[in-house]
């Protein structure tokens, strides 16, 4: 996911400089979305991970 997020990250800054910024916009605000699923999911999975007993890191 955070894959997802760096490539829409990209997109958006070459589509930026190319002029094309609906798309520019759409692919940061995609990228946005993705980072901040991307850091909950971070989250959840180490305070799981610390309930369970294992240390998060």
């Amino acid at each position: 996911m955070l894959g997802y997020a760096l490539l829409f990250a990209i997109l958006a800054l070459v589509a930026g400089y190319m002029g094309f910024f609906a798309l520019a916009g759409l692919s940061a605000t995609i990228a946005k979305i993705l980072l901040i699923v991307f850091v909950i999911l971070l989250i959840v999975s180490a305070f799981s991970g610390a309930l369970r007993g294992r240390p998060p890191f």
